[in-house]
């Protein structure tokens, strides 16, 4: 099985895979590198997407291929939390701008942005018209926890998704990256909520998550799905 990463290809091996029409997608996933309360590490919105888009593309192995290229999301709102990196909304957008337009020059047509931050979400659908009409191709953003519903938040005790570093969040880090979680800090700190976590509900969400979210790619690939491009002014 090839890589679902493009960085893990020389360039020929990725030629020959564009050349031949195997690559039918591409998934961009983009997070944040943040405070995530006393008790988990900050990486977890980068770590917990790229996870999922990485278990998407082997799902859907050899036709999806994954560009993750972009960790840091736009996070001034937590900058009071030393540690926290936080982009700009104007270059976060122009990063992913230009990652964009590389997979676009590829030749891939299908592209899903995958986003793992909350705080990424209002700037990118603020500018989405834009970058269809721009790049023409069928592109897509979907937060993660869009594809869960009420019916999965039943299995919390909170029964909130996605909350910031609680239940949810811990639960995915339970089942994935234990080894993120001070169970000692989270313990002793105000917000109590990621006490009620655990693996075997982080398990059943992320089976979840990434079946509904494989769904989503196999319904662009397949041209069910296909994101329109916005009128111009006549």
């Amino acid at each position: 099985m090839p890589s679902v990463h493009i960085h893990h290809h020389t360039r020929a091996e990725f030629r020959s895979r564009i050349d031949s029409n195997e690559i039918r997608a591409a998934i961009i996933p983009v997070g944040a590198i943040e405070q995530h309360l006393e008790h988990l590490n900050m990486e977890h919105d980068w770590r917990s997407v790229l996870m999922i888009a990485e278990k998407v593309a082997e799902e859907m192995s050899p036709n999806v291929v994954v560009a993750s290229a972009l960790m840091a999301g736009i996070s001034e709102h937590h900058m009071n939390h030393p540690g926290t990196l936080s982009l700009r909304p104007a270059t976060f957008l122009a990063v992913l701008t230009d990652l964009i337009d590389s997979i676009v020059r590829t030749g891939i047509k299908n592209i899903l942005v995958l986003n793992g931050h909350g705080g990424n979400t209002e700037p990118c659908r603020a500018v989405w018209d834009q970058l269809l009409r721009q790049f023409q191709v069928n592109l897509q953003f979907l937060p993660y926890w869009e594809v869960l519903n009420e019916a999965d938040s039943a299995l919390l005790k909170t029964k909130t998704i996605p909350g910031h570093a609680q239940e949810f969040e811990t639960a995915i880090a339970c089942a994935w990256f234990p080894e993120n979680i001070r169970q000692q800090s989270m313990q002793q700190q105000v917000d109590q909520s990621p006490l009620s976590a655990n693996a075997e509900n982080g398990k059943i969400l992320l089976t979840r998550i990434v079946e509904r979210v494989s769904q989503r790619v196999q319904s662009m690939t397949s041209g069910a799905n296909v994101a329109k491009t916005p009128a111009y002014f006549p």
